[in-house]
This record gives structure tokens, sequence and C-alpha cells, in this order.
């Protein structure tokens, strides 16, 4: 039977299940909050002995998410929340039912979730259930902030400036935060803002928060929260700015070209400049981003071009806005594109709400010319409009567009290149259906013809049963520039099908199956690729999970390759396989103080075979640091006159935080598929809130010997000024 009518069978059958099991968003006139306002000073300790902690209301008992979202938590949270003119307080008791350490990873603020005991407030303060922030603490105190985005995902990039304490007592841990209303973006004049609280204790393996949210979601879903009470609404903005001016040194040397020490300086400007509660305009000069941490790099078996995040600040604030456009593989705008091998001159960001409803974005960066590479000058204008109780259309275009090439150099690219589209993303009151469909079409000068994306995805969501469908075109003429598409000429349809079976066991939470297809057709619509995989996975009571998986795949080559990205002999173009793969990952308990993922993987691979082999080990000294390795190996074999090849890489890392504002790390990558030594040492103190003084040291070797490629130091102090 052919897969696709195969899955159609499957929908069919499982459609009953779509009418079962689906949650009711959280009535937020159920789980109501008043914050208390104060004329007194709160002095951020962690004490809790002012006396607006004694007049303030306390939430309700904290509902489980996990393993089981029935029943109250075992280990109970109380939070109040109080104001004055200028900020917005928190003062937190977590309970202790069990005795023994917190588990926490160490005091670097943005902690991983999953790996600390920890408490955050996730605030809906545009009332669109979409649209938020997040603020939260470790046990151990280390701070954990970010924008949140399409409802439930918080993204970590964003720094705001807040103060936190925590104490420790035998019985329990206490936070108190202190966030300035000129921090948070918000609609001027609400009383009422949406909120809920979230609490996560690994050593009784529960999850909770004060609004029930089901436990197929993060805790942070906007469509599952309470509602804070302001006595008051929250102070009007007026226009203010802060800026975060910077000094840097660098010394460098190529040494595999022979060239002298290069001594280099540096200076440039952020400025931040609040129009309204809920615009903002972001301003960089001649920015510089060298104490960014180093990309984790990845063995390359693709034929494609591989996917590294973003990691500079001034690309991240709102960046959903822009980043979300289209798909993960389908991006019209990717902002690494940018001064990726030219520098930033300048640029501005304007983004926020412009009014109720409404969203806009807009950003203008400037690079200047570098050896072969012109000056660019890149746009991207964004509008949105929230319809229904969750969803938003929205328009966009990109632009990119060449102002200078460098002397006596024949630039052959485009002039100019854009894209525009248009958007909606659907998300029901519940969460339980989550969709989006867009049109995207480019322009430049060239070849007429198939230049546009498009896309259709829809996804279902309960305790038990999930379902979803991707179906998308990207034309061979398509072209983004600015973007991120990884193969171009293609339709592709990507259904997916799974099912949770939860337990009575005292060790096991569920476990289930999940079916997942992906085909590749040609514009003709002769199939290219093909994936069918089926996996299966068991989930433990203390979160660690094990899964098995079976994988049957087909592939047709459109160009030559090596499969081992090696320079070896290329497979001809046309060439088609089958093979056959299995696979299993287990992942450990994030509560103990050793944690491990391991994975192996072995089946065909083109016309040979591949033994994959991953792991990543981490060990920690809370609450001080962590040392972890990352190691990746692949036994690739193929049939003369191809290349087999062993392929290596290994990432030990350590990180250690002597204070809550002292760090330091040491990442060491090597990889033999690129014959490179990768060492990359930095040092951060941050002696005032958003105030950092970085050093930082690297370099890059060959393997035989540790000859010397190249290597730099820089030192880098900024200061953020209200």
């Amino acid at each position: 039977m052919r897969p696709v009518k195969l899955f159609h069978l499957i929908i069919l059958g499982a459609f009953p299940f779509l009418l079962q099991g689906q949650g009711n968003a959280v009535n937020r006139a159920d789980f109501r909050i008043h914050a208390r306002k104060t004329d007194q000073p709160v002095i951020i300790d962690g004490n809790l002995d002012e006396a607006i902690w004694s007049e303030a209301e306390r939430t309700t008992p904290f509902y489980r998410i996990t393993p089981i979202d029935t029943g109250y938590a075992t280990a109970q949270t109380e939070v109040m929340v109080a104001y004055d003119d200028k900020h917005m307080y928190m003062g937190i008791i977590c309970h202790d039912t069990m005795p023994g350490k917190r588990p926490v990873e160490s005091y670097r603020r943005d902690w991983s979730f999953g790996k600390n005991d920890n408490f955050f407030a996730a605030i809906d303060t545009y009332n669109d259930q979409t649209n938020g922030f997040a603020f939260g603490v470790s046990a151990a105190g280390a701070q954990w902030d970010g924008i949140q985005a399409n409802g439930g995902f918080v993204s970590l990039e964003w720094d705001g400036k807040w103060r936190s304490a925590v104490q420790q007592h035998p019985d329990c841990w206490v936070a108190e935060f202190t966030i300035p209303f000129r921090t948070i973006r918000y609609r001027n004049g609400d009383t009422e803002w949406g909120i809920n609280f979230s609490r996560l204790d690994l050593k009784t393996d529960e999850k909770s928060s004060w609004a029930p949210v089901p436990r197929q979601f993060q805790s942070a879903n906007l469509a599952y929260t309470g509602t804070l009470v302001w006595e008051d609404p929250p102070p009007a903005a007026g226009v203010r700015f802060s800026l975060i001016p910077y000094v840097s040194g660098k010394v460098t040397r190529h040494h595999e070209s022979e060239e002298p020490v290069d001594y280099g300086k540096g200076a440039g400007l952020d400025a931040k400049v609040i129009l309204s509660t809920s615009m903002n305009l972001d301003v960089t000069i001649n920015p510089d981003y060298s104490q960014v941490e180093v990309d984790r790099q990845q063995t390359n078996l693709d034929r494609f071009e591989l996917y590294f995040p973003e990691k500079r600040k001034f690309f991240l604030e709102n960046s959903d806005l822009f980043a979300n456009l289209g798909t993960r593989n389908i991006r019209p705008f990717f902002s690494r594109r940018i001064g990726l091998n030219a520098p930033v001159i300048a640029g501005a960001r304007l983004s926020g709400n412009p009014g109720e409803n409404w969203r806009l974005g807009l950003m203008n960066i400037q690079t200047g010319a570098q050896g072969l590479q012109p000056a660019d000058n890149f746009s991207v204008a964004v509008l949105q409009r929230k319809i229904l109780s969750r969803s938003n259309v929205g328009i966009f275009m990109t632009n990119k567009q060449v102002m200078a090439t460098p002397e006596d150099t024949a630039y052959h690219a485009y002039s100019y290149n854009r894209v525009a589209g248009t958007e909606f993303n659907f998300a029901s009151a519940d969460n339980n259906w989550t969709g989006k469909v867009f049109y995207h079409q480019s322009f430049n000068p060239g070849e007429d013809g198939n230049r546009f994306s498009t896309a259709g995805i829809i996804r279902y969501e309960t305790r038990r049963f999930s379902a979803g469908w991707n179906q998308a075109y990207v034309g061979e003429n398509y072209l983004a520039e600015m973007g991120f598409v990884r193969r171009k000429g293609y339709h592709q349809s990507n259904p997916e099908i799974g099912y949770k079976f939860y337990t009575m066991s005292d060790r096991i939470a569920y476990h289930g199956p999940k079916l997942k297809v992906d085909l590749f057709l040609e514009p003709g619509f002769s199939f290219t690729d093909r994936e069918i995989e089926l996996d299966y996975s068991l989930t433990w009571m203390d979160r660690s999970t094990i899964t098995l998986e079976l994988e049957e795949g087909y592939l047709k080559l459109l160009e030559p390759f090596d499969p081992t990205n090696t320079g070896g002999i290329k497979i001809p173009a046309g060439t088609e396989f089958n093979w056959t793969e299995v696979a299993m990952t287990y992942t450990s308990t994030m509560k103990r103080l050793f944690t491990y993922m391991i994975q192996g993987r072995y089946g065909g691979f083109f016309n040979g075979s591949r033994l994959s082999l991953n792991a990543d080990l981490n060990y920690r000294v809370q609450p001080y640091g962590s040392l972890s390795l990352m190691t990746s190996f692949n036994r690739i074999l193929l049939p003369e006159p191809y290349t087999s090849a062993d392929l290596l890489l290994v990432g030990p890392r350590l990180d250690i935080t002597f204070t809550e504002s002292l760090f330091f790390t040491t990442f060491v990558q090597y990889n033999n598929q690129i014959d490179n030594v990768n060492m990359n040492m930095r040092f951060q103190w941050r002696f005032a809130p958003v105030s950092d003084l970085f050093i930082v040291y690297t370099e890059n070797a060959y393997p035989s010997g540790l000859r010397t490629r190249d290597r730099g130091v820089v030192v880098k102090l900024s200061y953020w000024i209200n």
C-alpha cells in the first residue's frame, strides 16, 4: 500500500478521537489576584519583611501540570503582587516537601528550564493571549527572562533590566522581584493583565501552575492565564531613552598567511527610545558582536545549508515579528544574513503595538563594503492585525539593495532582491488547534515565473492525540537573499499522527507511538525524497525518556553529491536509493548531578551504510558551574570508488559561574570533517545591570600537531545609561 494512502486511512480511522479530550481555555474570571499599591520602599533582598507583603493578596493553591495534570501540586507555591508608581513587585514562597539539595545548574542567566528548580511569571501585558513577557529565577537565584510570542514560547535572548533576590530556608526558598514598568511594554490604561505563575520542582518531579495548564502545553502558554487586577492602571510612559555605549580593543594574527599582528580598536552605541508604553525605537551605531558565543558545530551530512540560530542582541527583541515569517525552512527573513561577510555600520528598529489589536515592526540595517562584498542596505517591514481570539493576519516586505560595489570588482549578483507576502496565523482559544497559511512572492532582475512560495499548516493536539499536516511549495525561481530557504523547486507533504497512553503506574508517566511522513516532489510531481518514520517513546515519572525509531527512506539525487562532504568522488545526479534505519535515544532525568543524552543510529545511507553515535554528557557542581561533553561519531561505508569516512566531532565545555555576575566559559571543538580545532574562552563580568566587561580569546588550529591557523583576543566594555 502506498504511504500516502496508508496515512489517509489512519487519519480517517482516528477521526472519532479528534472530538475527545479537548481542553477548555482557563476562564480568567476564576483565577484573579489583586496587585496591592504601596508608597513605601520595597527592599529586594528575598526576606519579604516589608509591611506590603503581610497585606498583599496571595494566590490560591497551585495545580499540577506534569507528570499528571489533575489535583494540587505536592510542593505548593504562594505568590503576591504589589506595585508603586515605577515598579511592579512580586513576593514568592516556594515550599519544599522533600529534604536534600535543590537541583540547579549555575548562576548563569537564562538557564535551561528543565534542569533547574525554578519559578517564573508569564505576563500577558497586551491582553491578546499571544504576546507578553516572562520573568523567573532558579532556586540558586539566577535570573531568566524573555519575550513571549505565538502564545507559549519564550525567547530568552532578550534581557530586561530588573532585579531579584533569593533566600534559602530548610523548608522553602523565597524570591523577590522588582520589574520597572519601563522595562516592559503594555497597553496604556488597562486595569487588568493576563498572568500565570509556574513552578518546577525536580525533587518531586512535578511542574505546577496557579491557573491550570493542560500537560501537552508549555506552562508559559498565554491561552491559560488568570487575571492580574490593578488598583489603578500602570503609569503611562512619556518619551524616555537609554544608551549602551561600548569601547573595544582587539589583537589578531593569521598565521597561515604569515601576516603581521593586527591591532584594532572600536567604539559604538546602542540606544533605546521608549515612545509609549507599547512602542519603542532601537538604534545601533557601529555595533560589535565579538562577545557573542560561538556556534555549536555540526557534522554536515546534508545536501543543503545548515541552520545556525541568531545570537546578536539587536536582532532579537520583538524578533518574532520578523523571524516567524514563513516556516523553519522557508524563511523570507533571516537576520544572520546581515553582516555575515561585511561590517554593520548602523541600524534602526521600530517595533510594538501602534493601536489595539495591531503590531508593527520596521527595521533597516546598512552594511559597509569589505573585500569583494558590496555595501548593502537591508530593510524589512511587518504589519499584523489580531483577529478572532488568538489569531492574526499580516503583510510584510523585505528588501536587499546593493548600495556600492567594491572598486575594480565585477559584482554579478542582483542589484536588489525583494520578497513580499501575506500570512494568516491561527490558534484556537484552547490552543488545541494551531496553523498557518502564507503566500510569498520574490522580485528581482532575472528569470521570470515560479518566483513564489506558499504553504498551509494545520496541527491538532490534546492530552492523548496529536495530528498535523504541512503542505508547501517553493518555485524554482523563488529567491530570498535575506532569508533561509534550504531548497527550491519542490512540493512537500509532511503529515504526522501520534497517541499517548497514560498509565496508573508509579514509575511510568506515559508512552505511545508517532508516525511521521515527509514527501518531496519535483514540480512535475515525481518523487525525489520520501521518509517514513515510526517511533515509540516512553517517559518515566522522573522525566527521563527513551525513544525507539524505525525509518524507511527513498532519495533521488538532483545534483552530484559526496555523502561524507569531505571532497570525495560525487555520486552522479539521477541516482536513486532506498534504505532503512533504526535508532534509539535515551535522555536521563535532569534532577541528578550527572545528566546525559545518548543516541545510536544504524542503517543504509545512500549506496552504503552509516553507524551514528551521539552523546551529550553533563556534570554540574552546583551552583558554580558544569563540565559538559558533546560528541558525535559517524562511520560511513560506501562502495568503491566513493569515499568512506570516520567523522568525529568532540566538544568539551567548562562553564564556571563564580557569582551571579562573574562568569567564565571555555569551549573546545574538534571536527575532523573540516580538519580544525577551535577554542573559545570567554570571561564576563556583569558589574551593573546589562553592563559588562568581556575578555574573549579565540584560536583555530590544525588537529595534527595543533599548528595554529589564527588567534585573537578581544576586550569589550559596555555600560547601560538610563
